[in-house]
C-alpha cells in the first residue's frame, strides 16, 4: 500500500466504524433514555425509526451526490452533518429534538457509508482491493460485537448523552484528515430523481406514522387511517413514477427477475425481525429483568458474537449450499429462537435459560450476505449498482417496519407500569418478529435453486465478457451494516 491508499483504507473504515457504532450503541440507551427525557413507546420508537428511516431513503441519493459534486466532498459533509447532529443529540432537552438530531444523524450516514466504499475502491487497484474491501467489512462485525456492550458501559458508567458526545472529537478528526490525505474522485453524473425521492419519503411516513399512532390513537380514528391510506397512495404513486421517469431511483424492471424480487422481499422481512428483536429484546433485560445497561450488553453477546461470525461464514458456504438454502434455514432458526424467548420470558427468567436461543438467533445472520449475493446476481453488470442500493433501502425500511410493527403489537398487550406488564407485551411482540422471519423464509423458498442459479451465473458472465469490477459499482454493496 502506498501512504495514501493506507489513509483512505484507515479513514474510510473509522468513518463508516462511526456510522455503524451509533445505530447500535443506542439500543442498550433505550431504556435510560425513556425514563430520563419521560418518553412513551411511540416517541422511543421515533428515536431509532427517525434515523433508520432518513438514511434509507436517502442512501441511493448520497452516492448520485458523490458521484456529481465529488465523493470525498459529499463523504465531508457528511462526517459533518453526522457530527453535528451528535451533539445535537446529546444536548437534547426533550426527546422532541432528540428525534429531529436523530433524523440528521441519519441524513450524514447516508452519505458516509456508500461514499466511504466507493473511495476506498477507487484508491485499490483491483488486484489489492480484495483484501483492503476486507479489512473495511471487518469493521460492521466489530460494530455489532461491541456496540451493544460501549453503549451500554457508556450509559450506565457516566451518562446517554456521552454515547453521541463520542462522536463527535471523532468526527472533528476525521474531517481534516480526509480533506488533506484522501484524494478526490467523480462518477456518472446521473439526474437525480427528485420525483421518486418525496414519494417514497412521504410513503414510508405515511404507512409507519399510521403504524405507530394505531395503539394510542385508535385504528378506526381519522388520523390513523388518514395516513395508512396517503402512504399507501403514495406507494403505488411512486411504482408509477419510477416506471415512467427516465433515470429511475429503484428500476421497477429489475422486480420481474423473481430472483431480484424475492431476495429483497426477504431482506426487508429479515431486518424487520432482527431490528424489532433488538428494539424490545434490550429492553426486556432492563425494565422487566432490572439490569442495567452495561449488564443488557453483556448478556446480548452470545447473540451478537453469532451475528458478527455468521455473515463471513455464510458467505463462504454461498457455492457449496446456494442461497435459497442458507436464507431459508437462517430464518427459520431466528424465528423459532424468537419463538423459544416468547414461551419463556418472564421477570423472574434466569440468564442461562436465554443463551441457547440467544446463540441460535444469531445464526440468522446468514440471511445477509445470502439476499445481497442473489440481488446482485440477479441484474447486468451496469445495473449492480442500482440493485445493490436498492436492496439496501430495502433491508433498512424494514429496520424501521419491524420496529413499527413490534411496537404496535406491544402497545396492545403490554405496558411499562410493571414487570409483568411488560414481559406479557414483549412476548407477544417476540411471536410477530418469529412471523416476520416466516414471512421472510417463504420470500427465500421463491428463489431459484442452485442449478437455476450456477446457469444464470454462468449466462451473465459469458455475456458480460469481463469480470465485474468494484470500480464499476457506484453502490456500495455494504453500504446500509448498521
Amino acid at each position: 500500500m502506498t501512504a495514501k491508499q493506507r489513509w483512505t483504507l484507515i479513514l474510510a473504515s473509522v468513518g463508516s466504524l462511526m456510522v455503524a457504532l451509533d445505530a447500535l450503541v443506542v439500543a442498550t440507551a433505550l431504556s435510560t433514555i425513556r425514563l430520563h427525557l419521560g418518553a412513551t413507546i411511540e416517541e422511543l420508537e421515533w428515536t431509532v425509526n427517525a434515523y433508520t428511516l432518513s438514511f434509507a431513503v436517502l442512501l441511493m441519493v448520497g452516492t448520485a451526490l458523490g458521484d456529481r459534486f465529488g465523493r470525498r466532498r459529499m463523504f465531508v459533509i457528511g462526517l459533518g452533518l453526522f457530527t453535528a447532529a451528535s451533539a445535537a443529540c446529546a444536548l437534547a432537552p426533550n426527546i422532541g429534538w432528540l428525534i429531529v438530531a436523530r433524523t440528521i444523524q441519519g441524513c450524514g450516514s447516508a452519505l458516509v457509508l456508500p461514499l466511504a466504499l466507493t473511495l476506498l475502491s477507487a484508491a485499490f487497484s483491483p488486484e489489492q482491493r480484495s483484501k483492503a474491501l476486507g479489512a473495511f467489512s471487518g469493521t460492521a462485525g466489530l460494530a455489532v460485537l461491541a456496540g451493544p456492550v460501549i453503549g451500554g458501559a457508556i450509559t450506565q458508567g457516566i451518562a446517554w448523552q456521552w454515547i453521541f458526545w463520542l462522536n463527535v472529537p471523532i468526527g472533528l478528526v476525521l474531517i481534516p484528515l480526509v480533506l488533506t490525505r484522501m484524494e478526490e474522485n467523480f462518477g456518472a453524473r446521473t439526474r437525480l430523481d427528485v420525483g421518486g425521492l418525496l414519494l417514497v419519503t412521504g410513503a414510508v411516513l405515511g404507512i409507519v406514522w399510521g403504524l405507530v399512532r394505531g395503539n394510542s390513537a385508535g385504528w378506526g380514528s381519522v388520523e390513523v387511517v388518514a395516513t395508512l391510506v396517503a402512504g399507501a397512495v403514495l406507494a403505488v404513486a411512486f411504482v408509477f413514477w419510477e416506471l415512467r421517469t427516465r433515470v429511475p431511483m429503484v428500476p421497477m424492471r429489475l422486480f420481474r427477475s423473481r430472483a431480484f424480487a424475492a431476495g429483497n422481499a426477504a431482506g426487508f422481512a429479515f431486518f424487520a425481525s432482527l431490528y424489532g428483536t433488538t428494539f424490545f429484546l434490550t429492553q426486556f433485560l432492563q425494565t422487566a429483568q432490572g439490569n442495567g445497561p452495561l449488564g443488557t450488553g453483556l448478556r446480548l453477546l452470545p447473540w451478537t458474537v453469532m451475528l458478527a461470525l455468521m455473515a463471513p461464514v455464510s458467505g463462504l458456504l454461498i457455492n457449496r449450499l446456494g442461497e435459497r438454502t442458507i436464507m431459508v434455514g437462517a430464518m427459520l432458526l431466528q424465528a423459532i429462537a424468537v419463538v423459544w424467548i416468547a414461551l419463556i420470558a418472564r421477570p423472574d427468567l434466569v440468564y442461562g435459560a436465554l443463551i441457547l436461543p440467544l446463540l441460535i438467533a444469531g445464526f440468522g445472520s446468514a440471511v445477509m450476505p445470502a439476499a445481497q449475493n442473489v440481488v446482485v446476481n440477479a441484474v447486468a453488470r451496469d445495473e449492480i449498482g442500482k440493485a445493490s442500493g436498492t436492496y439496501n433501502m430495502a433491508r433498512q425500511l424494514g429496520a424501521a417496519f419491524g420496529v413499527a410493527i413490534l411496537s404496535a403489537v406491544f402497545a396492545g398487550t403490554g405496558s411499562f407500569h410493571s414487570p409483568q406488564a411488560f414481559s406479557n407485551g414483549f412476548a407477544v411482540a417476540m411471536v410477530a418478529a418469529a412471523l416476520l422471519a416466516i414471512i421472510g423464509a417463504a420470500a427465500g423458498l421463491l428463489l431459484p435453486g442452485r442449478r437455476a442459479t450456477a446457469a444464470r451465473s454462468a449466462v451473465t458472465a459469458v455475456v458480460s465478457v469481463q469480470p465485474v469490477q468494484p470500480e464499476q459499482v457506484p453502490q456500495a454493496v455494504g453500504a446500509g451494516r448498521s
